[in-house]
């Protein structure tokens, strides 16, 4: 057996990674080649929102058949014909709350699977509705006896460890009708992650995440607020308000239809007033009126219109910062992205009303970036890309129950097989904390095979056939 299973070391990983961004005005899907943690985008395609209302499924039929059309032309791009998705999933569908967990350490030595333990314990602690379903589990904070504050427990020595996490829980009917959309398009499911959550980790430094810092996502119809504090999330919130709102407001204030208010807010709709704005005019068609019937509007109206929505939503914002009770720790200000930030003055406007630095922050370069991908609009779908290849928090349970951790890497043996420990059901038990959760190593080449299946994405690699020691391991668990 261990002549097997060193047979794998050396073997470059390389898996095709499909991330799918449901927003509230646009579907983005990046295809992208992950060789050894480090992503190279091959394909994108982009659809108009279409069965969404505020970040939530209105019509599965009108959302599957958006996915789709965005899904298949990302394939063309790429060549590929990969059916399973990481996909957002917006803010408007969870509920998140704080609990802790602690275990004691027989060995006095901190591994994976007794940080998994104790992550398990805060879960089984916490209150969670029987409507609800966990899609993220992640630590903000580990205690290791009477050492708080502790980064990584990984390694240490100790016999008490607790941890603090933030539980995000996905209302299951918006969840299935969410899933019933991507199954209709033909997609499986790999992983499922909050449209903020994977925001900060395209735009976010390492240096904001441990200073502190707020990330809000700005798009269509929603805004999607994060805070990391010391690299791990903290709190998160959301707001049903986005841009689409504003052309909504300018079409009944300019009484002209929704497309001319939208071409008017790209145009024309900066937050910083200018004295040329009360005397300059603009003709835009009326509405209702014949195909001809135009009618002048001062930019002035214009700007009024845009800085009003504009303001209320970022104030609105502000007391969501509040709320939170970790404002005085957000040491790197606040990072804004997503479609709305465009709006020229956006900025100094937030950093007035958030009296706190203010960023507006595109994706992280990535290899292979295509050009429409590089907008603070397309923040979601990068950080999915991300997120798959291993940009994570330091430690997390995701949404498949499996425990994640940073920079992981499947270089050995050992990784390996402890990629995919399971989060066990404490509810089964009530002694659970006491449970091993890692699964012991597999001693057949079927059962091997059958690990490795369970890898996210990764290519098989199935040993050579004219090895004669597997020849002879293979006959031999046949015979026992």
């Amino acid at each position: 057996r261990k002549r097997m299973e060193t047979s794998y070391k050396g073997k470059e990983l390389e898996q095709t990674i499909l991330g799918i961004d449901i927003g509230s005005t646009k579907i983005c899907a990046v295809i992208a080649n992950c060789k050894d943690g480090i992503p190279h985008i091959i394909g994108t395609g982009f659809h108009k929102s279409q069965g969404l209302k505020k970040g939530t499924i209105t019509n599965i039929e009108q959302a599957s058949r958006a996915i789709k059309e965005a899904v298949n032309d990302a394939r063309r791009v790429a060549g590929t014909n990969n059916n399973k998705a990481i996909i957002s999933i917006s803010g408007a569908y969870t509920k998140s709350t704080d609990n802790s967990g602690v275990v004691n350490i027989p060995n006095n030595e901190i591994g994976i699977k007794e940080i998994n333990r104790a992550i398990q314990t805060a879960l089984y602690n916490a209150t969670i509705p029987n409507e609800y379903e966990v899609i993220h589990i992640l630590p903000y904070n580990f205690k290791l006896d009477d050492q708080d504050f502790i980064d990584d427990p990984m390694g240490m020595t100790g016999s008490r460890l607790e941890v603090s996490v933030r539980i995000i829980t996905a209302q299951k009917s918006s969840l299935g009708n969410l899933k019933k959309a991507i199954k209709s398009a033909g997609i499986e499911i790999q992983n499922i992650v909050l449209a903020s959550y994977a925001s900060s980790i395209a735009v976010l430094s390492e240096d904001e995440k441990n200073l502190g810092v707020a990330c809000i996502d700005m798009g269509g119809s929603t805004c999607e607020l994060m805070i990391h504090v010391g690299n791990s999330l903290r709190y998160n919130d959301f707001l049903g308000v986005g841009s689409n709102h504003i052309t909504n407001d300018l079409a009944m204030a300019l009484h002209t239809p929704q497309s001319i208010a939208e071409q008017v807010k790209i145009q024309y709709g900066g937050l910083l007033k200018t004295k040329e704005d009360s005397e300059n005019l603009i003709e835009i068609p009326s509405i209702g009126g014949d195909d001809n019937s135009k009618h002048q509007v001062s930019l002035s109206v214009v700007h009024n219109v845009v800085y009003a929505r504009v303001e209320e939503t970022l104030m609105i914002l502000e007391k969501s910062l509040e709320k939170s009770n970790l404002k005085e720790q957000l040491g790197s200000g606040v990072v804004l992205t997503g479609g709305m930030v465009q709006l020229e003055g956006l900025r100094e406007l937030a950093s007035a009303l958030f009296s706190a630095p203010v960023r507006i922050a595109k994706p992280v370069e990535i290899d292979g970036l295509f050009t429409d991908l590089k907008g603070p609009e397309c923040s979601t779908a990068i950080g999915l890309i991300l997120y798959a290849s291993g940009k994570y928090t330091n430690y997390e349970i995701d949404s498949e129950k499996r425990i994640r951790y940073r920079n992981e890497k499947l270089e050995d043996d050992t990784a390996q097989f402890h990629r995919n420990i399971h989060l066990m059901n404490p509810l089964q038990d009530k002694t659970a904390t006491n449970i091993n959760p890692v699964n012991s190593i597999p001693k057949s080449a079927a059962d091997i095979k059958q690990d490795l299946s369970g890898i996210t994405e990764i290519k098989k690699i199935t040993p050579r056939s004219n090895n004669v020691f597997v020849q002879i391991w293979q006959k031999l668990t046949q015979m026992f």
